[in-house]
């Protein structure tokens, strides 16, 4: 089956490179659809905020029924901001892990952000799949490498196989970091901003050159055209609203 969203209820897009994959199911949130109130208006799907727990729980159930399923049926975790990857086997929320992987049909691995790049890969080969959180830390630490490598050893994928999204999160024309921050980075992707001792981090083509370095050819990888900044009225961003704010959450899976 294909999952597509339907033009009059943007509450979810799906990557076109996934489009027209039967019984995959990957997609992330926007802010539309939901019943959250005020600054969490209106998808909220983020569980660790100070929204009312009522509302995300609905929230939650809204998205997730779009694809048949249910909170049974996801893994996710919180997130912190590290490197240490899950292999899932069953719907369950976890801690302290920024990648879940499973190879298991009916269930989603799943990812929340409201700045930091989420990445989902698909193996057709092994019907495994990943579902990346990459802030700064989780970029410089190389977690998009690590994920593939622990798919590699766990479920036989080969990188040449994959295919893989690099999703919405900020751009790099409104990620502005310290020059520690920045110096992590290759010359790559960061450019000098306005402010002295500043940078400018380009966190999509980062997290997409590990891909490519990791094996995944150009043409098998789509990136987002979208920024949680520049697109705020579509999505969440935790910098532009200072902190509080909701979160989209970013899934894949393989159908039963």
């Amino acid at each position: 089956m294909n999952y597509l969203c339907p033009m009059n209820t943007p509450s979810y897009r799906v990557p076109a490179l996934f489009s027209r994959i039967p019984g995959l199911i990957a997609a992330e949130s926007t802010r539309h659809g939901g019943v959250s109130q005020g600054p969490y208006a209106a998808l909220n799907l983020g569980v660790n905020t100070d929204d009312d727990p009522v509302h995300v729980a609905e929230n939650r159930r809204r998205f997730l029924a779009n694809f048949g399923m249910t909170e049974a049926h996801l893994a996710s975790s919180y997130q912190v901001h590290g490197t240490a990857i899950r292999v899932a086997t069953q719907g369950e929320r976890t801690h302290g892990f920024d990648a879940l992987m499973t190879n298991k049909p009916g269930l989603l691995v799943g990812v929340t952000v409201a700045d930091c790049t989420p990445i989902l890969v698909y193996d057709p080969k092994n019907k495994a799949v990943a579902a990346i959180h990459a802030g700064w830390r989780g970029t410089v630490g190389n977690i998009v490498t690590h994920t593939l490598n622990l798919m590699q050893a766990e479920f036989g994928t080969q990188p040449g196989d994959c295919l893989a999204y690099v999703g919405t999160c900020i751009d790099d024309c409104h990620f502005e970091v310290s020059a520690d921050v920045a110096a992590q980075f290759s010359l790559d992707h960061q450019r000098p901003g306005p402010t002295a001792g500043k940078a400018f981090v380009d966190l999509k083509q980062a997290n997409a050159d590990q891909l490519r370095a990791a094996g995944i050819p150009d043409a098998q990888i789509e990136v987002s055209p979208y920024s949680t900044t520049v697109d705020n009225a579509d999505y969440f961003s935790h910098r532009m609203e200072k902190g509080i704010t909701g979160r989209m959450l970013a899934v894949v899976g393989v159908d039963e």
